[in-house]
């Protein structure tokens, strides 16, 4: 089955306002309409009204890095999705291995996260992925089947029809460590075959990005893969020329 190619920009905690005026005027110069897939930028919270002006007449998407579980409440620091949709955000990362490890986001809470984008129409991005140590035991299925369970055990089965799941194997992040197209395509398979035994005809509709030291150099041999349908790119999707490669190696 085809899928629509997705290349998501993780901005984390990077950007001024003048450096996202310059980034989104060359980006929309050099793609022009997009034709065959989407792109979704996703910058610090503070940017998002920017944002969502800079693309209001573009194909472009607005994404947030995080969301919480409850609609409002006394949780500092905290964002919920009906304020993200305000700012026309369709997508938002959920469960990102920095989340996890640096904030102590649980299986629980990524769950409980993911739940409320879905209630506030919003398509979550949910990041799983392995660490160097869990690699190298052999639980690598193991890991990722228990953060996709702990998705379903919240919010049920049909959770993941209007959601994007995305590979992050965290000892590639930041690293300069790919894993190999052929390393990344094997756990892909592993969800899209968890997936498909959720729901087959929904499964196979699920894009699955690949997140981990993505570069232009490498973009196309990962797209290459079956099932690998997109990236979820941290660092170098703030250098437009690189970025620019990389959604080219996806075909977007």
């Amino acid at each position: 089955m085809k899928r629509k190619p997705l290349v998501v920009a993780n901005w984390k905690m990077h950007g001024q306002q003048a450096w996202i005026e310059g980034f989104v005027s060359e980006f929309v110069r050099a793609q022009g309409p997009l034709q065959h897939g989407d792109v979704v930028l996703c910058p610090p919270f503070v940017f998002l009204a920017q944002l969502q002006a800079a693309l209001k007449k573009t194909q472009i998407g607005v994404g947030a890095q995080n969301v919480h579980g409850a609609e409002q409440g006394p949780f500092t620091g905290e964002v919920s999705a009906p304020m993200l949709k305000e700012f026309d955000c369709t997508h938002v990362i959920v469960g990102h291995s920095e989340r996890r490890t640096l904030f102590g986001e649980t299986d629980a809470t990524v769950a409980a996260r993911f739940a409320a984008a879905l209630r506030g129409g919003l398509v979550p991005i949910l990041c799983v992925g392995e660490n160097a140590a869990e690699r190298q035991s052999g639980i690598t299925e193991q890991k990722v089947r228990e953060q996709l369970d702990a998705v379903v055990d919240f919010a049920g089965p049909a959770a993941f029809a209007n959601a994007v799941v995305a590979y992050e194997p965290v000892w590639a992040i930041g690293t300069g460590n790919t894993a190999t197209p052929a390393q990344a395509q094997a756990v892909h398979a592993f969800i899209r075959d968890y997936l498909c035994a959720l729901d087959g005809a929904e499964g196979e509709g699920v894009r699955i990005l690949y997140g981990g030291s993505v570069r232009g150099d490498n973009a196309a041999r990962l797209a290459s893969e079956p099932d690998i349908d997109g990236a979820l790119v941290g660092g170098a999707s703030m250098a437009i020329k690189d970025f620019l490669a990389i959604c080219a190696g996806f075909n977007v």
